[in-house]
């Protein structure tokens, strides 16, 4: 999110190939025992070929959404802002999810509206493998990311487990409240 926090524009890739392990449906919580993960499970293609990230439907045989949302109070019910947003998320956890994109940019639109974000947003139309634009694609990749030095804020247990960083935009937001974008756009996010 320090990204985004800094565009005037977004423009979502959304004619790629899904990628396994990324953060497109994955996302770490600060919990009693440290790192939570929290994972959207996906349907795979049955026949093993490559999906585009828009065609990418949601595995709902078991409760996922209730699962996390159980994480999420239990891990934050204690923080100074989860009961002030509770509200306005609980939605993202309840109502069903066919497709994971889908699920994303409603995800994305509640929290800049949230946080305040006014970037204009865009969908690609066709997938472009060198742009002129400012190439941010790769910091969805989790098993390539780089370690960024953001100045810690406080936590629901840090006490506990120390500064936790590169959690999901929701412990900020639960921890920060109504200074989570003021944080975001204090932060150097390295490339």
């Amino acid at each position: 999110m320090v990204a985004i926090a800094f565009a005037d524009e977004v423009i979502i890739e959304v004619e790629d190939n899904y990628q396994k392990q990324t953060y497109r449906n994955r996302a770490h919580i600060a919990h009693t025992n440290g790192l939570l993960l929290l994972n959207v499970p996906i349907k795979h293609s049955k026949d093993g070929t490559r999906q585009k990230t828009k065609d990418v439907f949601t595995e709902n045989s078991f409760p996922w959404q209730s699962q996390h949302w159980k994480s999420l109070q239990t891990a934050y019910r204690t923080s100074p802002f989860f009961e002030f947003y509770e509200d306005e998320l609980e939605p993202l956890f309840t109502k069903p999810v066919k497709k994971l994109l889908d699920h994303n940019l409603e995800i994305y639109s509640v929290i800049s509206e949230l946080i305040g974000l006014e970037a204009k947003t865009s969908q690609t139309e066709h997938y472009e493998v060198n742009s002129d634009l400012r190439d941010m694609r790769a910091l969805v990749v989790a098993k390539s990311e780089k370690p960024q030095d953001f100045r810690p804020y406080s936590q629901v247990f840090q006490n506990n487990h120390g500064f936790l960083s590169n959690l999901s935009i929701l412990d900020l937001l639960f921890n920060e409240g109504p200074n989570t974008l003021q944080y975001l756009e204090e932060q150097k996010l390295v490339l």
